[in-house]
């Protein structure tokens, strides 16, 4: 009988949790759905970041109704919620027989909140803190973009469907970049598709983030499935110069020391295989060994080792001369950067290749007399048109360090058009009217 009533008072004094809807009415005509707990005879409220129409909830089941357009996901969102919330209280409990309801709200609250644009803030610091200049800066305005379609207020996780992100690409069709020129008055430029898919790309990094953060299950995501949002991504054209354009750049004369360095950096930047900017302004005089390049690339930490081309050793005598001692930086763009600070590096690197590409595009070009867009990148996609099919693709895979060879396919596939070429060919050269053949 003691027992018994002993197990009574501990059932009496035992927090409950529930998931309730507030009757605070929003600005929108919602009210927020919340995790309520009660503990000795005392409630407090944490609220999930979600809010619906009072007709679209089931009090006395406490779930939302199948009228509500995202019911299904939003439910099980609530589900697992409740499920954590019960599990800290009864562990809350279990400890201490003195927990108070302030006490368990405090475990089971959230360090971040949970709707997107809070998520989107606490993933663009974790690209900050983690140095990644150019994604940081390309994902920041992106989500900027986002939050204007929204007209600068939040969104809850299970709200952003397919739907809503098909209507997103519909306004950023229409979508204008840039400046207005004060003296040619040249236009804003519209947003590409390429850029569109960004967009929804920098959304979805978002979601992964939350979900890492444990805020999200992969339920709610919009992505994928049978009825989620595809990403695809269009077509880019990748077209380097010839390789008579190639000759001209290694027998120019330049006399401004720039313009000559851009040059140079350019043309050994096509004797690695199209070795990325960003890889180039890192070397160290201690990365040539027995004439040989032992380096990883920044973009995927691939190692790897490549001979030293007789072209590219001329480069390396030129800059000779700046050497200090082993470790120091080969070429001068980062050697008053503090290299431990990545983000700093990085964007220090973004910089520094726009300085090069302006003065590759201005100078250097028309002076080789190139008439093709000229660019660092445009190295990689030169050496990959000359390469054509003439090497093995697994070849071309550990040239250009990529860890999966289907990569290399998709790359190269801009620049193989030997059968299509023979193909047009045998169609074009076919005789007209063929002779008939004897009986």
């Amino acid at each position: 009988m003691l027992y018994l009533c002993c197990t009574q008072i501990f059932r009496y004094n035992m927090a409950s949790v529930k998931i309730v809807l507030r009757k605070k009415l929003n600005k929108d005509g919602t009210m927020p759905l919340a995790i309520r707990i009660v503990k000795d005879r005392k409630q407090s409220f944490i609220h999930t970041g979600y809010s619906i129409k009072f007709t679209d909830w089931d009090e006395e089941n406490a779930r939302v109704k199948k009228s509500h357009p995202n019911a299904k996901r939003l439910n099980n969102f609530l589900l697992q919620k409740l499920a954590e919330a019960n599990d800290v209280a009864i562990e809350a409990e279990t400890k201490t027989e003195t927990s108070s309801v302030k006490a368990i709200k405090q475990k089971i609250k959230p360090q971040v909140s949970e709707t997107f644009f809070a998520q989107a803030e606490d993933y663009l610091k974790f690209l900050h803190s983690s140095g990644k200049y150019n994604q940081y800066t390309a994902d920041k305005p992106r989500i900027g973009h986002f939050r204007e379609f929204l007209n600068n207020g939040d969104i809850a996780f299970t709200d952003i469907t397919a739907g809503l992100l098909e209507r997103f690409q519909a306004f950023l069709k229409s979508y204008h970049i840039g400046k207005v020129s004060k003296t040619t008055r040249t236009p804003k430029k519209p947003i590409g598709e390429r850029t569109i898919v960004n967009h929804l790309v920098a959304i979805r990094s978002v979601f992964a983030h939350a979900r890492k953060n444990k805020i999200i299950t992969k339920e709610i995501s919009p992505f994928g499935g049978d009825d989620g949002i595809k990403i695809k991504f269009p077509d880019s054209k990748k077209i380097g110069i010839s390789p008579k354009d190639v000759s001209s750049l290694e027998t120019l004369e330049l006399e401004d020391p720039r313009h000559d360095h851009a040059r140079r950096l350019w043309l050994f930047s096509f004797y690695f295989a199209g070795m990325r900017v960003s890889d180039i302004l890192r070397l160290r005089w201690s990365d040539f060994q027995n004439y040989r390049l032992h380096y990883s690339m920044g973009k995927n930490d691939k190692a790897g080792s490549l001979k030293i081309p007789d072209q590219a050793v001329k480069i390396l005598k030129h800059y000779e001369q700046f050497k200090e001692n082993e470790n120091d930086l080969i070429f001068p763009e980062l050697k008053n950067t503090d290299l431990e600070n990545e983000f700093v590096t990085q964007r220090t690197i973004a910089f520094k290749t726009s300085a090069l590409d302006k003065i590759l595009r201005l100078h250097v070009a028309p002076a080789a007399g190139i008439t093709h867009k000229l660019t660092m990148h445009i190295a990689r996609h030169t050496f990959g048109g000359m390469a054509g099919d003439a090497i093995p693709i697994q070849m071309l895979q550990k040239l250009y360090r990529h860890s999966n060879v289907s990569t290399t396919i998709g790359y190269q596939s801009n620049f193989i058009h030997k059968d299509a070429d023979d193909a047009l060919d045998a169609v074009i050269n076919k005789p007209k009217n063929p002779e008939p053949k004897p009986k």
